[in-house]
């Protein structure tokens, strides 16, 4: 019998990954699609993918796909095979990393999911394929020019934090199922204006900018590619760059860099850093942004007292479990400020 699942715990897989020379590729792709079985096609896809090497996170669903992938080097065109194999993934646009060293996932995963982005909408209630005009990165410029356009950031707060285009209204949400009526507020009396949304890929805007349209927005506009495409096409056509700072992704990497400007701050000091990590305490992990500095003054923890706990016995802190409060379940994503960091465990009794 095939095997379906990963069945090899992550740290092996990443010890794996790490002391392996394969040269990868990372990229994205999304497509919607109506699939009548994801479960079905959720199992074909892992086969397929898993016989050539490929590693990454996968979304299924009725509504299509949703991949963050990484793919051998030498196995690349393979990969092109088994894509073209599937009539609605044939020839779509693969969005290939600006920054990438190989080391972007450790394992395949490939999940049914109601959505393949979580937003919060009914989709029976308006055209979800009546979206809005693509902008290539040389027609985005000329538009973001005008005095007649907005340019709306569809990312949550953590990602714009660190990078985001010159003049984008930012909105500071966690999800983006709040994204959108946050959105909406804000353009509630601007629905003549050119509305011009931008996200990592592309694929949030695919469903958002549908949505807008849907509420009576007029001129809604989608940055083709989102900020991987547009990146590599500003570069390829030797134009300028109007996205300032690094683009957040949702792998192993946390971040490629787009420009060389720091726009962010370090959680901890507070002095420039865009170095997105997730706390050294597993029962903590907040993601948050730390300098190489604090990085060894708290042993990449996010706080003296996740330093502390990470410095216990596995017998302690098993008996500790459950009982202590961190950062990570007080606070959301990229929520943690530095004013938490000297908190302390609580002494024995």
């Amino acid at each position: 019998m095939k095997t379906l699942f990963n069945k090899i715990n992550r740290v092996e897989l990443k010890s794996r990954v790490i002391s392996d020379n394969t040269k990868r590729i990372t990229l994205s792709f999304y497509q919607y699609y109506h699939l009548k079985n994801p479960f079905i096609f959720r199992d074909h896809l892992y086969l397929l993918f898993n016989s050539i090497g490929v590693l990454g996170r996968i979304y299924v669903s009725y509504e299509g796909v949703n991949a963050q992938i990484s793919v051998p080097e030498n196995n690349w065109d393979k990969y092109v095979e088994s894509m073209n194999s599937i009539t609605f993934l044939s020839s779509i646009r693969l969005n290939q990393a600006i920054e990438d060293n190989g080391k972007s996932f450790y394992k395949l995963a490939v999940k049914v999911r109601n959505k393949i982005v979580a937003d919060g909408l009914d989709d029976k209630t308006f055209d979800v394929t009546n979206k809005g005009i693509h902008l290539k990165a040389e027609e985005f410029n000329k538009l973001a020019e005008s005095e007649n356009s907005i340019i709306i950031d569809m990312r949550n707060h953590y990602e714009s934090e660190v990078g985001h285009f010159k003049n984008a209204i930012l909105p500071d949400v966690e999800t983006f199922r709040e994204a959108l009526p946050y959105v909406e507020k804000i353009l509630e009396d601007k629905k003549d204006k050119n509305i011009i949304m931008y996200c990592t890929g592309g694929i949030r805007c695919e469903k958002a900018s549908a949505y807008y349209k849907h509420k009576g927005f007029k001129n809604v506009f989608q940055l083709e590619g989102g900020i991987i495409e547009y990146a590599r096409r500003a570069k390829e056509l030797n134009i300028e760059n109007k996205f300032i700072g690094k683009n957040f992704v949702f792998d192993e990497r946390l971040g490629e860099r787009i420009s060389t400007d720091i726009i962010a701050k370090c959680h901890q000091c507070g002095q420039p850093d865009d170095t997105h990590v997730n706390c050294s305490n597993d029962q903590c992990h907040i993601l948050f942004i730390q300098c190489k500095k604090c990085a060894a003054k708290y042993d990449h923890a996010c706080s003296k007292k996740c330093q502390d706990f990470n410095a216990l016995s596995e017998t302690e802190k098993e008996e500790l479990k459950g009982t202590i409060t961190f950062n990570g379940t007080k606070f959301g994503k990229g929520r943690y400020k530095a004013h938490h960091k000297n908190e302390t465990l609580p002494t024995s009794s």
